[in-house]
């Protein structure tokens, strides 16, 4: 996997993390927050310190953050004052307004608050560049040497293009088709790994009154977009899109890319865009494991998310790359990763990077590994169970990784990327927009955020 990877990555590919248009963070539905502080020993050099954590709820679950919190509080005498939440945009925003930051907030970019984005936007992150020559809390080897190449020194982790680290990669996960492989093998039916053998399913699939396509809500086609633009131009056109270059969505390649986008619409089942919100969206991860329709993107956190759903008889988790888009053509499986930082506001800056050092220790890894969130570490991938481990050899099945999210600029009034680029499929779904309207949409956000570019 690493080796993947690295080759991948060494080629000059971006980076991200939920990056344009959703991610797993961004599909939890609303919760009460919760806010847990404990009095650590009085013993270790940061005895008597408090530092602010605020986590992202999400499928992973809370228990691994107060786990991590508690070992980190037995290792440096500090107290953490932990503040989680499934919408925690709504719980640290207004505090931050009155100028209370948290000392370390763990929120990807990509959810539809856009709260790093906008922090990015305005100068507010503090630099992190210094985290990755620390030793890690308790070990003999920095954070810059633990994390696997590629996963900084990118545009999501160095936003401004100046090899400074703003934000921290965290959990990562590949994206790609997940679908119930017990139907297949039941139905004796191929898996597609062309996009013409998909259509050739989606008509057999059909007869049978099953859909081809669903999927959570549109901004989990960010993950399924990214990987389109590799397929269809390359890594070179993948960079290029993400930079936001004139003409780029006229292109013969972006256009092969936006027919096979508009054709899978039309196969995707009706029901999916009213329930693709925060509230429902689980009704369309349903449709995959009622055998009701085939495929959906998504990433691995989805098999925690559906753990307790009812499924159909000898249902079994599949997951596949995205098909070719010729035979023989390259295939891609996007890989997500979630990110921490330091709000510049933060107050107890020292301690909050020797917390993020932390993260990336054997310990905490482990800790959260248990919870199958998977730190950007090498080898990490052995301590998940069987089934993960099937998701996460993706690229060892050979599969590219399209690693990429679209460049940060200056705020522009009422010009949002992602929707522009994910949520208009559904309105493409429903009928009331074209590939043209949609593509259309997409040039006009990527040229007025071109002039804007940081």
């Amino acid at each position: 996997m690493k080796k993947a990877l690295s080759i991948l990555l060494a080629a000059g590919m971006l980076a991200t993390a939920l990056a344009g248009c959703g991610a797993s963070s961004s599909s939890s539905a609303p919760a009460a927050g919760s806010t847990s502080g404990s009095t650590a020993s009085a013993e270790g050099e940061y005895a008597g310190q408090t530092l602010k954590v605020a986590a992202i709820e999400t499928a992973y679950g809370t228990q691994m953050w107060e786990d991590v919190v508690a070992a980190f509080e037995a290792k440096t005498g500090a107290t953490v004052e932990l503040t989680t939440d499934k919408n925690l945009e709504d719980v640290i925003d207004p505090s931050m307004k009155a100028g209370d930051f948290p000392d370390v907030v763990h929120l990807a970019m990509g959810r539809e608050k856009a709260m790093p984005e906008t922090l990015i936007k305005e100068d507010a992150l503090e630099d992190l560049t210094d985290v990755l020559s620390m030793n890690v809390l308790g070990e003999d080897v920095t954070v810059g040497e633990k994390i696997i190449p590629g996963f900084t020194g990118n545009n999501t982790t160095d936003p401004y293009g100046d090899g400074h680290t703003y934000l921290m990669p965290m959990f990562y996960s590949p994206c790609g088709l997940f679908y119930d492989a017990g139907l297949f093998e039941t139905k004796g039916w191929e898996v597609p790994e062309t996009w013409d053998e998909m259509w050739e399913l989606a008509e057999t699939a059909k007869a049978d009154g099953i859909s081809l396509f669903s999927y959570p809500t549109a901004g989990y086609l960010d993950a399924f977009t990214y990987a389109m633009m590799a397929e269809a131009g390359g890594q070179d056109m993948f960079n290029r899109a993400l930079n936001y270059e004139e003409g780029i969505w006229e292109t013969p390649e972006m256009t092969k890319m936006f027919d096979v986008l508009t054709k899978l619409a039309s196969y995707t089942d009706p029901s999916v865009p009213s329930n693709a919100n925060g509230d429902n969206f689980t009704k369309n991860q349903q449709l995959i494991l009622d055998d009701k329709a085939l495929f959906m993107p998504n990433g691995t956190w989805v098999v925690g998310e559906m753990a307790d759903a009812p499924r159909a008889e000898n249902f079994k988790w599949g997951f596949m790359a995205l098909p070719a888009l010729e035979e023989g053509g390259d295939r891609y499986s996007y890989t997500f990763f979630e990110q921490c930082w330091v709000p510049a506001g933060a107050e107890n800056k020292e301690l909050a990077k020797v917390f993020i050092s932390y993260l990336y220790s054997d310990e905490a890894a482990d800790i959260f590994a248990a919870s199958n969130a998977v730190q950007p570490i090498a080898g990490m991938t052995d301590a998940l169970s069987e089934e993960n481990q099937l998701f996460y050899a993706v690229y060892d099945n050979g599969a590219k990784a399209a690693i990429g999210t679209f460049a940060a600029t200056d705020p522009v009034e009422g010009v949002n990327m992602k929707d522009a680029m994910c949520f208009t499929m559904d309105s493409v779904v429903s009928g009331t927009k074209t590939q043209e309207d949609w593509v259309n949409a997409v040039s006009t956000a990527s040229d007025a955020l071109r002039a804007a570019l940081k």
